[in-house]
């Protein structure tokens, strides 16, 4: 009787030393674990500080118009507000825009054309990885084949067609035209393409892109379609 008390005794024992182990071993390592070099965890803090930048810039853009708003309150409001809503145009990409920039050509590829085979129209993945390629650099205005690409622009295939805003962009040859703000940040995409492993998928389509020299100036034409506003309405005037 004294032997089994004991050996029920040791069981109960052994099963909470164990699940005590347990609870020691969950409480101290944690759920996952960092596996992240030292230069990846560099590329995300640069990431954060961009960020961090850009919003700041944004706040000083917004003190500076309020400041317009103050200063202007009792002389000329109107003009402060005119002078907002071009602004907003510009950003909405609704107004031309000519700045320093650079031309992307999109041409039918040399083995294409010596071999006599049909070159047809860039497929709509392809053109929307190029254009995120393109993207990867802040402040830029895009248009291809004269038709400007905002932030609500869909690239999508209609009838067999690749289009852009609805519109069907032609056969190749046709330009990109891309204004960078500066003509530093024009030289930085420059080479940026011209070194992308995105170029070798154009090759497979019978394609090639040549990436001009950048220029002072570029000219990129306005959005001329009308924006889906589904979620705004406009204010009744009192």
């Amino acid at each position: 009787m004294k032997k089994k008390v004991i050996s029920r005794f040791t069981m109960i024992l052994f099963v909470i030393g164990l699940m005590t182990a347990i609870q020691f071993n969950t409480v101290n390592e944690p759920d996952s674990r960092d596996t992240r070099d030292v230069w990846e965890i560099r590329q995300e803090l640069a990431r954060e500080k961009q960020l961090h930048s850009e919003l700041l810039s944004e706040i000083g853009t917004l003190d500076e118009t309020l400041s317009k708003y103050e200063k202007a309150a009792n002389d000329s409001p109107e003009q402060v507000l005119k002078e907002t809503v071009e602004v907003l145009r510009q950003d909405a990409g609704l107004t031309e825009i000519t700045g320093p920039g650079l031309e992307v050509h999109i041409e039918p590829s040399q083995e294409a054309i010596v071999t006599g085979q049909n070159i047809e129209q860039i497929s709509p993945a392809l053109l929307i990885r190029f254009v995120n390629e393109i993207n990867r650099f802040k402040g830029i205005e895009l248009s291809i084949d004269g038709k400007r690409v905002i932030n609500t622009s869909p690239i999508r295939d209609i009838n067999g067609r690749t289009a852009i805003n609805g519109k069907p962009i032609g056969t190749p040859p046709f330009k990109m035209k891309i204004a960078a703000g500066t003509l530093d940040n024009a030289e930085k995409l420059s080479n940026h393409l011209k070194a992308s492993p995105i170029l070798d998928n154009f090759y497979i389509d019978n394609l090639s892109v040549n990436v001009m020299e950048p220029q002072e100036e570029i000219t990129v034409e306005g959005y001329d379609g009308e924006l889906e506003l589904e979620y705004l309405e406009a204010a009744e005037e009192e």
